[in-house]
């Protein structure tokens, strides 16, 4: 699925426009990216939980040419799905 189903899909679940569904789908994600660049955790009960982690510093090595190269540390979103959403799937 990608966005413009998705926004599809929540403007006729929801009863709202698709201009309805795309303003309150920009600003759930506004809302969640500034959540996590505060380095908050965005917890939706039942759905699941984002957080950032930290990946460290390791070595890793090219594909093509097989040199080592040093690959820095940096950050990444996670999500773990809640209990309901396992349950579904």
């Amino acid at each position: 699925m990608n966005k413009a189903q998705l926004i599809d899909a929540i403007a006729e679940k929801a009863g709202l426009t698709k201009a309805d569904a795309k303003k309150a789908l920009d600003a759930f994600v506004d809302a969640t990216s500034d959540a996590l660049k505060n380095g908050d955790r965005v917890a939706l009960i039942g759905f699941g939980s984002f957080s950032v982690a930290s990946r460290s510093a390791r070595t890793g090595r090219n594909p093509q040419s097989g040199a080592t190269i040093e690959i820095p540390e940096k950050k990444v979103v996670k999500f773990k799905p809640g209990a309901e959403l396992a349950d579904t799937i």
